[in-house]
């Protein structure tokens, strides 16, 4: 066995958090190890207080130690929902910013960004947002720069969007750490069909979110950029058409052959979507959910809602918090 620095993982778990997403990281990494003959990669389960922790998937798991500022680790990654909060926020977000301080390079799958950028050590760096949670993300931390990319890697930050993103977050710390052939055999063993860096955006799906992606017709695109822009200002058919330079019936027509929907209604579903996000990831009263999405008031936005989603804000909201595991969302597994 050759010599080999290894690299030293920690995975902050918080009550909620996606199975999924610690299985995508951690696999890879345990089959490079197998791969390559070495131990690349060595990881520990941590939580605020260590011990047993239950997951989204309501499957128990043991954190080996609690969370100090003093750990001996390279590498930190937050696993949780959105909601998910230290029970001693001081004690907890001073952890991380010790750790960040001292070197340590930290990170979050999927929901776990809301965690570590309430810790405010990483605050002035780009993350990847997992799509459904974009809105209340941008809505808590407006300054911060939410990246549709599947992964964003900085020297100083790792994050994914999803479980699927982690598996390509572990391959690119396998590329770095051993070689690109390593992380390719890796990427064979489990049959992951394509090794994605950054740059590759998230896909959504249609039936929830309206496509934003480079697959749109020209037109379609700088029209929908157009109706995401400030959708606290809303911005009409006519409007959009003198800034595109063409007329309002070309837009129609450009919107029915793309989306198969008229661009009110293609708007209004990505207002909905927004609007949704706020609902389910935050404490915002439904009025100033209304207002931030582009209503004078929740009447509007309530018949909208329940249009398409078959119930109101409040109910929605009501029925989530059903299925929350001790004050957290389960988050999606994609």
């Amino acid at each position: 066995m050759i010599e080999h620095k290894t690299i030293r993982i920690g995975f902050l778990i918080f009550p909620g958090f996606p199975m999924a997403c610690l299985t995508s990281i951690i696999e890879p990494l345990r089959a490079a190890n197998e791969i390559a003959g070495v131990e690349a990669f060595s990881w520990v389960l941590l939580s605020e207080k260590g011990g047993r922790v239950m997951s989204s998937a309501s499957v128990m798991f043991e954190a080996a130690q609690a969370l100090t500022s003093d750990l001996p680790l390279d590498v930190l990654i937050v696993l949780s929902s959105p909601t998910a909060r230290f029970t001693n926020a001081r004690s907890g977000n001073g952890a991380l910013r010790a750790l960040g301080r001292h070197g340590v390079i930290l990170g979050s799958v999927s929901g776990g960004v809301f965690p570590l950028m309430r810790s405010g050590v990483v605050n002035e760096q780009p993350v990847s947002v997992h799509w459904c949670y974009e809105a209340a993300f941008k809505a808590e931390f407006p300054s911060v720069q939410a990246m549709s990319d599947v992964i964003v890697t900085t020297a100083k930050c790792y994050t994914a969007s999803g479980a699927a993103a982690a598996f390509d977050l572990a391959l690119r710390m396998i590329e770095e750490s051993l070689q690109a052939d390593v992380a390719h055999e890796v990427a064979c063993w489990f049959q992951h069909p394509l090794m994605r860096g950054e740059g590759v955006q998230q896909r959504v799906p249609r039936t929830q979110m309206p496509d934003t992606s480079a697959q749109l017709p020209d037109l379609v695109a700088r029209c929908v950029a157009l109706f995401t822009a400030d959708l606290e200002t809303p911005i009409s058919v006519a409007d959009v058409a003198r800034e595109t330079g063409v007329s309002a019936r070309q837009i129609e027509r450009a919107f029915k052959k793309a989306t198969g929907q008229s661009p009110s209604h293609y708007y209004r579903a990505l207002r909905m979507q927004a609007a949704r996000q706020l609902v389910m990831y935050s404490k915002t009263r439904i009025a100033d959910i209304a207002a931030s999405v582009g209503y004078a008031s929740a009447v509007p936005l309530e018949t909208h809602y329940r249009a398409a989603f078959g119930c109101s804000p409040r109910e929605d909201r009501e029925r989530i918090n059903q299925f929350r595991v001790k004050g957290n969302v389960p988050l999606p597994s994609s």
